[in-house]
Order: structure tokens, then C-alpha cells, then sequence
């Protein structure tokens, strides 16, 4: 089971500001010099709840420069929000980022939620899920096969070609995090991996792994053929005050070294393949605790 992070692009707790792109750079350095395996950003442009705004940086072009400043880390996003670019340009974004990490992307996709930055970018909202499957069946075939010739409802793309093509033989890795009956459906159909989110006991996982069984068995999809990834929360309240930690406990894992590895064998032991860390506080302690963990976890320590 591989084991990466969440890097922070969003506003630091202290700051009110997000880290500049030279601290984040070390992070990634650090995070890989530790031996994790992959890091992963979120896809936002602002955040606004109420009378509350925050500011965060565009996740594909850090991700981007961060390819270019590490050499092993698996580079992911969780998840691209394929409303934000049109999906042929998304897949020959891709395809050269996949070329400048040395075939290191893992391409998270999904629909997206966040209403208030779709207004203020001025994205359409509606139809949602309508617009995300016709960009999966531009992206996929792109990607897969360097091909597409699709006309849909909101996007087309007409005797499309991917040249050069992706790098490596059937492109990278396409994620789709999903949870309702269509969206897993499409899930079954178009991606390689599946992503649910945000867990700390592992308890949920059975349920939510039984609907993406019923969503493979519904398009004779072998659920084996499907890796599953998993967003778990970890806690360090002696590093920064966690308040819903109180409230929720089973929302995150937490503790030393041991015990955070203890928390994360039962997702090895359930075949998941990735493990994305979202670490409050985002730091270099945080993120070499969570590694120490999965040092632990792969030499079954």
C-alpha cells in the first residue's frame, strides 16, 4: 500500500496566507527524501462560505513545478475538477506534465462541489455530473489511446489527436473520486482507480466499497481490475489545535509514529493501494510522523 500526503496550498491557519511556492517546494523535497510515496494537491480557486473567503493557489500549475523539483514521488490530484478546463486541453496538460515527471502523474478527476467558486469564476454549475461524463469520454480515449471523436451535450472534441502522445503506454492513471450511484457508475466504466473520502476508522470503507462493487457488477466490470484509494484524515493536536478531534475522534487517526501505523494496516489489510494523508497542521513534523508510520506499516513493524 503506498502512503502519500496532501500538500498545503490553501491559507495557513498562522498566516492567513497560503505558504509561498519555495516553502511548499521543500515540503515536497522533504516529504520525498522521507520516503513517502506521493504527494497530491487539491484543485480549488477560492474558498467562500458565508461572509468567509480564503485564498488558495492553482493546484495544476504547483503540481506542475513540483514535478520538476522531485525525481520519485508519484504527483496526484485529488481531484481535478474537470469544469475548469476544457477536457481535450486537460488531456494534453496531462500528457506533458506526464512527460516532465518521468511518467509519475496520477490524473484525479472529479465533478466538483464548491458552488461559490463556479460563480465567482464564472463556470456553469448545473448539470454537473452530465458535464464531468462527457469530459471523462474525451479525456480517457485522449489519454489511452491518443484518439477522440466525440460530440456531446457540453463538450466536443472532433477527430481530436494527442501528439505526441502521452508517454507512457495508456497514459496515466485516471482516479475518479465518486460516491453516488452515477458518478460510481462512470467510476466503473472510465477509470483505474476510485477515491472516497475523508475517513479515520476504517469502518465506513465496507459500505462504500460494496456501492462501487454493485456500480462494476451494473456495467460487468471485474471490481478487481479497480483500485481503491482512500483520503484519511490524520490529527497531531500537539503540533496545532484540531476542534472537531474532540467531537469526531473516529474521523481521523492520530498518535505516534506506532499507533498512526496501527490505524492504517486495516487499509492495507482491505487491498487498498493508496492511502492520501490530509495532516492537520500541514508541516515537516506532521509529514515526517506519517511517514515514520508507513516505514513502519511496509517493514510490517
Amino acid at each position: 500500500m503506498n502512503v502519500g500526503v496532501v500538500l498545503p496550498l490553501g491559507n495557513n491557519e498562522e498566516t492567513g496566507q497560503p505558504l509561498t511556492y519555495r516553502e511548499i517546494r521543500a515540503l515536497a523535497r522533504q516529504i520525498e527524501q522521507d520516503g513517502l510515496d506521493a504527494v497530491w494537491v487539491f484543485d480549488h480557486l477560492i474558498y467562500r462560505t458565508g461572509e468567509h473567503e480564503a485564498g488558495t493557489w492553482e493546484g495544476w500549475t504547483i503540481l506542475t513545478a513540483i514535478a520538476d523539483a522531485t525525481e520519485r514521488v508519484e504527483l496526484g490530484t485529488l481531484v481535478l475538477c474537470t469544469a475548469f478546463r476544457n477536457p481535450a486541453v486537460l488531456a494534453k496538460m496531462a500528457a506533458t506534465l506526464d512527460e516532465i515527471s518521468g511518467g509519475r502523474l496520477i490524473l484525479g478527476l472529479g465533478a466538483g462541489w464548491h458552488e461559490a467558486e463556479f460563480a465567482a469564476f464564472g463556470i456553469p454549475f448545473d448539470h454537473r455530473v452530465g458535464r464531468f461524463q462527457d469530459a471523462l469520454r474525451i479525456i480517457a480515449p485522449l489519454l489511452r489511446t491518443g484518439r477522440v471523436d466525440y460530440a456531446g451535450p457540453y463538450y466536443e472534441a472532433l477527430n481530436c489527436a494527442l501528439l505526441p502522445p502521452d508517454p507512457r503506454p495508456g497514459g496515466p492513471p485516471i482516479l475518479v473520486a465518486s460516491e453516488s450511484p452515477r458518478m460510481l457508475r462512470l467510476t466503473a466504466v472510465h477509470a483505474d482507480l476510485w477515491n472516497t473520502a475523508w475517513l479515520g476508522d476504517p469502518a465506513p470503507l465496507a459500505e462504500r466499497v460494496a456501492a462501487l462493487d454493485a456500480a462494476c457488477a451494473e456495467v460487468g466490470r471485474d471490481p478487481a481490475t479497480l483500485g481503491v484509494t482512500v483520503g484519511v484524515s490524520v490529527a497531531f493536536p500537539d503540533l496545532a489545535a484540531v476542534p472537531a478531534l474532540a467531537e469526531h475522534p473516529d474521523r481521523y487517526l492520530t498518535g505516534s509514529p506506532a499507533q498512526l501505523a496501527a490505524g492504517l494496516r486495516p487499509y492495507a489489510a482491505r487491498g487498498v493501494v493508496h492511502v492520501i494523508c490530509r495532516c492537520y497542521p500541514s508541516t515537516a513534523e506532521a509529514f515526517g510522523r506519517v511517514a515514520a508510520a508507513a516505514r513502519l506499516v511496509g517493514n510490517g513493524g
